[in-house]
């Protein structure tokens, strides 16, 4: 699919639709990420998924000791959210040992309704938390972090998407550790690219967006989004000279050759970096799985991403967008 064509004027903030809906609290052994972007798990005894219960290779123990515990108790004291932490994330124990570790900025609550995803829905207070970039900074460098991933609510009632807030909290972190590397998994800002600006002026190390499934399921899970407009966001990127990548979950309903085209758009605009990794249902109020896709099948998407022309394809059922992050840059 081509991104030149003419694509609709992105809405703006004042007439984003916005409802507040409820949320079921995630499964304590679950260990997936309460949405956003990310691929969440929770425990297959409390939904019906379409393909049945998990197979074992999705099963997997979650961290734990004394170090774990010392983590924690940093992202406490600086009032601060990792996706790493709250999702409890099956790698967490590895990406955090590897000096990896998942922010998120802009708040809990987002002003979109995905189908996979388990954040709050609603109007979040419209101030931006100035002093959040200094609180991840420090928080990073105290956690002894060498790669931060920073990712976020979508805020499309401001005119900005909270683009501003990104841009200092790359610039704190590198000020505060010398040798650090950053990435972002940004929103689409609504196609509003004065705001994406902001954000690729800060000139993150990886500039991560990720279009979550294949355009034929947009509707259903992505119903507020735009797959040639995340496209679009992808090929500025490229263009201005960042290392760039996005990701996708499968088992949502999408099939093999509707991913190979994905990868065709993906090479077509010179995507650096792709990450593909199975969606699991959070709750029963979320799209159920329609297929637990063997790890046999991720090997061959591998395979095929890279001879496309993509430099790295990072997939595998337990792969999210930040696993094996610092080995992206």
């Amino acid at each position: 699919m081509s991104v030149s064509g003419k694509n609709k004027s992105p809405l703006r903030p004042d007439s984003a639709k916005l409802r507040t809906v409820g949320r079921e609290p995630l499964a304590a052994s679950g260990d997936g990420d309460p949405g956003l972007f990310e691929l969440p798990v929770v425990d297959s005894g409390l939904v019906a998924n379409r393909r049945g219960s998990r197979p074992d290779w999705l099963r997997v123990k979650l961290p734990y000791g004394g170090r774990y515990r010392d983590l924690v108790q940093i992202i406490d004291d600086h009032k601060l959210h990792t996706v790493c932490q709250s999702a409890r994330c099956p790698n967490m124990g590895e990406c955090w040992t590897a000096g990896t570790a998942t922010f998120m900025i802009l708040g809990n609550v987002c002003t979109r309704s995905c189908g996979f995803c388990a954040v709050m829905t609603g109007r979040p207070d419209q101030d931006l938390d100035w002093d959040e970039p200094r609180r991840v900074a420090d928080a990073a460098r105290l956690m002894g972090v060498k790669h931060a991933v920073v990712t976020s609510v979508n805020r499309d009632e401001r005119e900005d998407g909270g683009a501003p807030i990104f841009a200092d909290t790359i610039r704190l972190i590198r000020e505060s550790i010398d040798g650090s590397t950053v990435e972002v998994l940004i929103p689409d800002f609504r196609g509003i690219w004065q705001a994406l600006q902001i954000v690729l002026d800060a000139r993150p190390d990886i500039l991560n967006h990720n279009v979550e499934t294949v355009p034929r399921l947009y509707r259903r899970v992505r119903p507020q989004a735009n797959y040639s407009r995340s496209l679009e966001l992808l090929r500025r990127s490229i263009e201005q000279g960042l290392r760039t990548k996005s990701g996708i979950m499968v088992g949502l309903g999408e099939t093999k050759d509707e991913v190979l085209r994905l990868m065709d758009d993906f090479a077509e605009i010179g995507l650096d970096v792709m990450t593909i990794g199975q969606y699991l249902q959070p709750t029963k109020m979320h799209l159920p799985v329609e297929e637990f896709v063997h790890p046999d099948v991720f090997a061959w998407y591998k395979e095929e991403g890279e001879s496309r022309g993509i430099e790295h394809v990072e997939s595998g059922p337990l792969v999210r967008s930040s696993y094996h992050a610092e080995r992206h840059v």
